[in-house]
């Protein structure tokens, strides 16, 4: 018993998932094709129409056919009862009831015989002539297929009417047909005889189905008729759009010398010449800004250049009196340490800008290798953990206890982390800024959430902009160069991942980095929400565990030069959260300098 359900569950699973897979596919043609979805709507709705003409004009023709039934049956039954009163009166009166019947429905037969054939209007019946209650035992006497009465034409021919019904009756191969009964009284000499005609319908049925049948076969060739005319019709309308859907396509990939083809003077043809005017009006407009970034891109690069070997030379000579500052009366060394600081802006600043023409360009390269993501979290950390020590704010860690191995640039990956944590120093409010990291099989994902001042709605798009501030008077601590957070989101992009923003005012914000665990694979999904949930560590959430040591790697030639501190020793532990302690910066020649809230974008929208 088991087996055969399982073999019938089987079935039915192949079954289901067959259907499905066909429907799943015919709605994605359904979706994609404007002529399909013309076709079947015409089909559907030509079929409708078709249906209701079909039935109104059946039962208007059955009706009718009927209807002359019935009259000719009519008149044909008063001219009977008139014959069997007559024939029963002239009989002969020493004969039996019944055989004076049987006689009288012999000659009724025999003259209807020949009225059909000369009319042909009511055709062939058969006659019923009955007695109600004349036997010994109280039943019918009569002549006749007295069982093809319908009992409820009986009772009112009983009562006196001339009544008439539609019923079934037996035909000579054993099966049913329909059939005409009408019944009369009479006044014959015979007390409380019944005169019934049972017409049959076989030829107005025969005349109904030949009917119903031309009309579906029209029907049929009607609806391929339509389709093929909706199919011819669409395409006409469907090919113009086709080509513009392909000759756009191609024009979007950056073949701005495609047009449409304008043939004749109608709608089509206007929508081509719109469609040319439009692009050659883009095209234009295309060439003259690529013409313009290239010359902007140019000028950016050019001015870099140009600006590196006077600052060298000037750099070179503020080491020189930053080295010697203590000898001076207090003033110039005041003056020599902020000329030394703005230096160092100044250095990021062309860095920055050097970086950010390459990555507009399209010449900036990837130098992948896989490694423990920890590896750029922890050079993150020792360049902006000073500047968490000046602001009293607590770096909360939440990492995997297991090793995460990406194939990712470090010196990109930690530039991002970097100008993300320094921005939500900068915005944090001296509260904590949690750092999480999460992986799957496909992604590794890394949180940076502060609870500071918050995003505006919409703001969240416009922190990636290049120099872009949610408040322009708003100090920044780490004196950030407004390109941060634009260089950020194209490494992110270099490396086929994404970094995201969320926050609410008051609330602080979050940002997001999903990178691919292998180079070249596409970010489908994140391991970590955007939008943090329950709220993450409030303004007082203590250090959960002992900090962890931080140790910054070496940074490129591109990154902001900072002189990273030495932590103090610290003991790991197990868990995932942890809580870093901020070390003492040591002093060094130039001090160390950080990241800056790069375009105001950062834990809290502030620039």
């Amino acid at each position: 018993m088991g087996r055969p359900r399982r073999r019938v569950n089987s079935t039915f699973g192949r079954v289901t998932r067959v259907a499905s897979s066909v429907g799943r596919a015919f709605g994605r043609i359904w979706r994609r094709s404007l002529q399909l979805r013309v076709v079947v709507s015409t089909l559907v709705l030509s079929f409708v129409v078709i249906v209701i003409l079909v039935f109104v004009l059946i039962s208007q023709i059955t009706d009718r056919l009927l209807d002359v039934k019935l009259a000719a049956a009519t008149e044909e039954v008063e001219r009977a009862r008139i014959s069997v009163e007559r024939d029963l009166t002239s009989s002969d009166g020493n004969m039996s009831v019944q055989n004076r019947l049987r006689q009288t429905r012999s000659l009724l037969t025999d003259r209807d015989v020949d009225t059909s054939d000369s009319s042909g209007t009511v055709g062939t019946f058969d006659t019923v002539l009955l007695v109600p209650g004349t036997e010994d035992d109280g039943s019918d006497s009569g002549v006749g297929p007295i069982s093809e009465i319908p009992d409820n034409l009986r009772d009112m021919v009983e009562g006196g009417q001339v009544a008439y019904q539609y019923t079934s009756i037996s035909n000579a191969s054993g099966g049913s047909e329909p059939a005409l009964v009408v019944g009369t009284p009479t006044n014959a000499s015979v007390p409380g005889l019944e005169l019934y005609l049972v017409f049959p319908l076989t030829s107005e049925q025969n005349t109904v189905d030949l009917v119903r049948g031309t009309l579906v076969t029209g029907g049929v060739v009607l609806l391929g008729l339509l389709a093929a005319i909706a199919w011819l019709v669409s395409r006409q309308v469907v090919l113009p759009v086709r080509s513009a859907s392909r000759i756009a396509v191609r024009f979007a990939d950056g073949r701005l010398k495609e047009r449409m083809p304008v043939r004749g003077e109608d709608d089509m043809a206007r929508l081509a010449m719109s469609f040319n005017d439009m692009a050659e009006s883009l095209s234009k407009q295309i060439t003259h800004l690529e013409e313009f970034g290239g010359l902007q891109r140019q000028f950016t690069s050019d001015v870099s250049h140009e600006l590196r070997t006077p600052l060298t030379t000037v750099r070179m000579a503020s080491d020189v009196l930053y080295e010697g500052r203590d000898e001076l009366d207090p003033v110039r060394k005041r003056s020599v340490e902020l000329l030394d600081k703005e230096l160092d802006r100044f250095e990021t600043l062309l860095n920055e800008l050097l970086e950010i023409s390459r990555h507009d360009a399209g010449m900036a390269e990837l130098a992948a290798e896989r490694m423990d993501m920890a590896i750029p979290i922890d050079g993150a950390l020792a360049t902006v953990s000073h500047l968490a020590e000046e602001t009293g704010t607590e770096l909360v860690l939440d990492l995997p206890t297991e090793p995460v191995i990406a194939e990712i640039d470090p010196r990109r990956v930690e530039r991002i982390l970097r100008n993300l944590l320094a921005n939500a120093i900068d915005h944090g409010e001296r509260s904590p800024v949690v750092l999480t990291m999460r992986s799957d099989g496909d992604a590794v994902a890394i949180t940076v959430r502060d609870h500071g001042i918050g995003l505006r709605p919409g703001e969240e798009k416009l922190v990636f902009n290049r120099f872009w501030r949610s408040d322009p008077s708003r100090f920044r601590r780490s004196g950030g160069t407004g390109l941060g957070l634009a260089i950020s989101i194209e490494d992110a992009r270099l490396h086929q991942g994404r970094l995201e923003a969320w926050g609410e005012p008051g609330n602080g914000a979050s940002f997001r980095l999903t990178l691919p665990l292998v180079r070249g694979h596409k970010v489908l999904g994140s391991p970590l929400p955007l939008k943090p949930v329950g709220g993450g560590l409030g303004r007082q959430s203590p250090a959960r565990t002992a900090p962890k040591p931080v140790a910054g790697p070496e940074l490129g030639a591109d990154d902001t030069p900072a002189s990273a501190p030495q932590n103090s020793p610290a003991s790991q532990n197990p868990p995932a959260t942890q809580s870093t302690s901020m070390p003492q910066n040591p002093s060094g020649p130039h001090g160390p300098t950080v990241p800056q809230r790069s375009n105001g974008g950062g834990g809290n929208g502030a620039g």
